[in-house]
Formats: structure tokens, sequence, C-alpha cells
């Protein structure tokens, strides 16, 4: 099996990191200046990145096809489902049923306010991208009836869909580090609610109102029902309640998963018991989407007494304009692979693991900067959680709550300003119909200030329990 040192020439780090600036330039040159598709430059600068750094020929196209089937393998079964499931609620009406409640309940100065409440609810146990795909049908047709920039009411939506995934278990990323540093899940649990809501607030709501004003961004039609088209066939009127159960179905089943999950770390409940595992297993993301797919085709069709064909029109149509965004999001993840397999993000590290900064500060600024080198989050926060375990565990001064604090940090870190390198900046760019440029101003600036103001309060909760 090939190592890092292995798959690149003797480069120290000041080498690597040239080489991954050179390819960051060259890919925004190639997207913004050159107007060249966002896929066919990425690839393109995935191989060039790749022979730079001496991935061998022979291994060179295994290293691109494992970042981009890894990516796929997370991003494309979750899209897909998710814009079925979108493209039933968009066409049958049941959005706009949505809407007229959501806009009757909290009136319509605060529709932002009530999507991005709605979608912190639903990131307690759904990842970033099925939730925000699940979501977006409402957030389009919210924004389409009151009018305004797109930005004003998805980017609050989408950035509390982040804060959740980022800060609080049962998320893989804070459970990960949990692990690693032997912390509290309970505790990283709590501290990890008290730093996501006002850093949604802060990063997410009023950030995201400042971008409304600034950026007038129209409402993409990658959902809609085209008039006088079959799927106008499909419109039903479904009730209130109809479109809420699909919408908390995914919701708890997920939550099957992830908190029996999190019974097992506690020891509450065994993973080896089979009704663990079935349950488990319907919580798992796909499934549960999928199930609840199958779900609304029955109660959005075929109880409406649609045409079997019709229905199968419908989700059939949800897949064609989601394939670009598939695609590009698996590009990003691939060229988020070359730069992973070059080793710049290790190298990056023990650099700055040797500088001696006070640990909850070396760790946030550990995992910031390889976020910012290779893309992945999931690889910054436990690459700087590794690299910090040692500190953490030999020192038995730490009390609970300090280590609690110090994973936030890390979860902080490795979500800094997200770019080009990041699948999940494709998959924000294209489903909200930005170019890279905007992207840039709006989405890595809004990552940006999440990872600081979330690490600022990190910070606070540790010199609090400090004094305990």
């Amino acid at each position: 099996m090939m190592t890092d040192l292995d798959l690149n020439w003797t480069l120290g780090t000041p080498g690597l990191l040239g080489i991954a600036v050179a390819a960051i330039g060259a890919l925004l040159l190639m997207i913004m200046k050159f107007r060249i598709h966002a896929f066919l430059a990425l690839i393109i600068v995935s191989v060039l990145t790749a022979v730079a750094t001496g991935i061998p020929a022979g291994g060179l196209v295994g290293v691109l096809l494992g970042g981009f089937g890894s990516t796929l393998a997370s991003v494309a079964l979750l899209v897909g489902l998710g814009a079925m499931l979108g493209r039933m609620l968009e066409v049958s009406g049941g959005a706009q049923v949505m809407t007229d409640a959501l806009i009757s309940k909290f009136g319509e100065k605060r529709a932002p306010l009530a999507l991005s409440i709605a979608s912190l609810a639903f990131g307690f146990p759904i990842f970033f991208d099925a939730g925000l795909v699940v979501m977006l049908p409402i957030i389009f047709t919210v924004a389409r009836r009151l009018g305004g920039s797109l930005l004003l009411y998805a980017f609050p939506a989408a950035a509390a869909f982040s804060v959740m995934h980022i800060f609080v278990p049962p998320h893989p990323g804070p459970v990960a580090a949990s692990g690693l540093l032997g912390a509290d899940i309970g505790l990283v649990l709590v501290f990890g609610l008290v730093i996501a809501i006002p850093t949604w607030y802060l990063a997410g709501y009023l950030f995201g109102r400042f971008l409304g004003r600034r950026f007038d961004l129209p409402v993409p039609t990658i959902l809609d029902a085209k008039e006088g088209s079959a799927e106008t066939e499909f419109r039903s009127a479904p009730k209130l309640g109809t479109i809420v159960f699909l919408l908390l179905l995914p919701l708890v089943l997920i939550f099957l998963n992830t908190g029996l999950n999190t019974a097992a770390t506690a020891g509450l409940v065994s993973l080896d018991d089979t009704w663990v595992q079935i349950l488990r297993l319907l919580g798992e993301t796909p499934i549960a989407l999928l199930i609840t797919v199958l779900f609304a085709m029955w109660l959005l069709g075929w109880r409406q007494k649609k045409k079997p064909s019709l229905v199968e029109t419908v989700v059939d149509s949800a897949l064609g304009p989601v394939c670009s965004i598939i695609l590009i999001t698996g590009a990003g993840g691939m060229f988020g692979g070359v730069l992973r397999a070059s080793g710049i993000g290790n190298a990056i590290a023990d650099s700055l693991d040797a500088i001696g900064l006070p640990v909850i500060v070396a760790g946030f600024v550990i995992a910031a900067v390889v976020r910012l080198a290779q893309g992945s989050a999931t690889v910054a926060l436990t690459t700087a959680a590794a690299l910090v375990q040692p500190v953490v565990l030999g020192n038995p001064d730490y009390n609970p709550a300090q280590v609690a604090a110090i994973v936030l940090s890390l979860a902080a870190g490795s979500v800094f300003a997200g770019h080009v390198n990041d699948s999940g900046f494709w998959l924000v760019s294209r489903f909200f119909g930005m170019d890279t440029k905007t992207t840039l101003k709006t989405w890595t600036v809004g990552q940006a200030l999440i990872s600081v103001i979330g690490f600022a309060f990190a910070l606070a909760i540790f010199a609090v329990v400090s004094t305990f």
C-alpha cells in the first residue's frame, strides 16, 4: 500500500504548499477567466497536481478515481434521492402548502428565520448535503413568493445545516474527535449546541441578510416543473400534514441510526443486537431517503390516483438537472483527494505541531490550515485530533469540560473557508445557481466566519471551565 512518502518527490512542506497554491490559482483562472467548465477544469488541475507532486504514473488514475468515487459514494445517492423527493414536493404543490403555513405562522418578514429554525431542527440528525437538498424546494418557493435575493432565504438555512453538522453529535466529525481525545459525548453535545446556535445567528442569519441585500440572486429553476408538461398533471395540493410527515420521516429514521450509535457509545445498547442493527439500517441516510421517496410516490402520486407512468416521469425528471451538480461535486472530491494523497496536509500539520502553541489554539490552526490545503473537513478534523491526542490524553489536569471544548475548537477549524477543493463548495454553488466568484464571496466567507466565531465560543468555554 502506498504511503504519502511513496507518492511525492522529496519536496518539503514549502514545495508541496507552493504546488497546492499554484493548483488552486490555476483552477480559479481556468473557471473564472477562461470560462472552462468547472467539471473539466477540476479534472485537468487534478491530473497536473498529481504529476507535479510525484504521484507515480501507475497509481495516478487510481488516486483520481479514488477521490472521485469516494465523494460520489457519499453524495450521489443523497443528492439523487433528495432531488426526487424535492421534485415531488415542488410539482405536487406540497412546497407551496408548506410555504403558506410557514408564512401564516411566522409572517413574511420572519420567513428566513422560520426556514432557518426548521433547518436547525432537521440538521440535528441529518447530514448537511441531504438536509439541504430536502429543504431546497421549500426555500425556493418561499423566495419566489416573497421576492428578493435567494441568499436572503437560502444562506441562513444552509448555514444552519452547516453548524449542526460541524459542532453537534451525533454527526461524524465531533463524534470521531471525541473518540480520539476521550471526550464525554454528552458534554460535547451540550457545548456543541451552545456554540452552534449563536454562531448560526451571527454567521448565518445576520450575515445571510447582509448577503441578501448585496447580491441579487434569482431563484434557480432546477426543481421547477415546465408549464404544459406532463409534470403539471402531478399537482394535487396535498394536505399540510402529508408534507410535514414526508419532511419528518427521514428525520425520525436517521435519528434511529445516530441516536442508537450515541446510545451504544454510552453503553446503553449493544450494536450486536439484531433489533439495533435493523433500526440502524433503516436510519442509514440513503435508506431513510429511499423509504421517504417511496412514501412520497404513494402519498403524492398513487394515492391521488395519478398514473404510474406520470409518477415515473416526475421522479425521472429530477435526475437530469442534478447530474451536473453530482459530477462537479465528485470532481471537487477528486481534486481534494489528490491534495490529500500528495501528503501536503500531513506535512503542514507536522510543521504547525512543532510551533508549540496552546493545545486548543494549535488544534484549531492545524485543522484550519489542513482544511484550506486539501478541502476535506473530516480529514482536517481527524488529522488535528490525532496530532493533539498525545498532549490531551497525557495531561491529567484537563477536566472533561476542557476536553469537550478542545474537540469543538478542532471542529471549528475543520470548516474554515471551504473553497474550490471542497466538494461541498460545488454543491452549494450549483444548487444556488452561483458562479465560482460569487460562491467565494458568499459561502467561503460565511464558512470562515462560522469557523472563527465557533472557535471564539469554544475558547471562551475553555477559559470558563478551566477555573473550576
